[in-house]
């Protein structure tokens, strides 16, 4: 499938990104003794991680309808997501414990002028990588893009948070370095509670289009008395609707199915992402 072809292009363009900028936070994090810029460079390691996990997923998600897959194997892409979440609360508490050890041990960390020029090069970095994800992930509609993009945009928060504390450090405020650090493993934990908020949309099966979005659509067909009963489900790009119509008693069964098909391709043709349509015919009640 093209979608997915692009989807994995774009991750392999990112992932290298993602490790670059990882590689750079840690050693200087580690060179230096910067607790935020460690832990910022593990969130990062979390981005290449995500990257690995949105590989397989996509992969997955690429294989055609089977006969234990009827419906496709899109939501394996939507699985991936939760993954990542998992990933981001385990590098949260990684990043809170290291907080918490700091406190018990203060150090100093050795802030020189590479560390900022790493910090706003990895910063500059994110927000490219930012940009075109998401911009990428809604043109494919995809939710591992969209989502490793809100991923990506913490990362952005988490830098600037590390910049304010190398600033800190200068001055003197050695408090601000693990104040911070506690701040970035809360901005990744939120991370995760957004991943999977939205994940769960499409998981649960929420409604995905709006009836009063499709009822007008079905009604303004000739022959049909009344539209009701809409349900959908799924993913942007693979939505799944059933629904009910009216039609005169008289309509021969030939007559109905033929009706049906209609309805069938002026949803696919009118609302992007529709892949399916089931109608039910019915008699009036009266």
């Amino acid at each position: 499938m093209e979608q997915m072809r692009q989807v994995r292009r774009v991750l392999w363009a990112i992932l290298v990104l993602n490790a670059a900028v990882a590689a750079a936070k840690l050693v200087y994090g580690y060179a230096t003794g910067s607790l935020s810029m460690t832990a910022d460079g593990f969130h990062s390691i979390s981005d290449s991680a995500s990257n690995i996990i949105g590989l397989l997923g996509v992969w997955i998600a690429s294989h055609p309808a089977d006969a234990n897959h009827p419906y496709g194997h899109k939501k394996f892409e939507t699985y991936t997501t939760v993954g990542i979440a998992a990933l981001l609360l385990f590098v949260a508490f990684e990043v809170l414990s290291g907080a918490l050890g700091r406190i018990r041990s203060p150090q100093v960390p050795d802030i020189n002028t590479a560390s900022f020029v790493v910090m706003l090069v990895t910063l500059a970095v994110n927000v490219a990588v930012y940009t075109y994800e998401v911009r990428v992930g809604r043109k494919l509609n995809s939710d591992f893009l969209v989502s490793d993009a809100y991923h990506t945009r913490s990362d952005i928060l988490v830098s600037l948070a590390v910049v304010g504390s190398l600033i800190g450090v200068k001055f003197g405020l050695l408090w601000l370095d693990w104040v911070l650090s506690v701040a970035i493993a809360v901005l990744i934990a939120f991370s995760a509670w957004e991943i999977v908020r939205n994940s769960a949309q499409v998981l649960c099966d929420a409604a995905v289009l709006d009836p009063q979005a499709v009822i007008p659509l079905v009604s303004d067909i000739p022959g049909i008395n009344d539209c009701h009963m809409v349900r959908s489900r799924g993913r942007a790009d693979a939505v799944y609707v059933d629904l009910h119509v009216t039609v005169s008693p008289a309509m021969t069964v030939r007559e109905a199915h033929h009706l049906a098909d209609k309805v069938e391709a002026r949803l696919k043709g009118r609302l992007p992402g529709v892949v399916d349509v089931v109608v039910h015919v019915e008699p009036p009640e009266n």
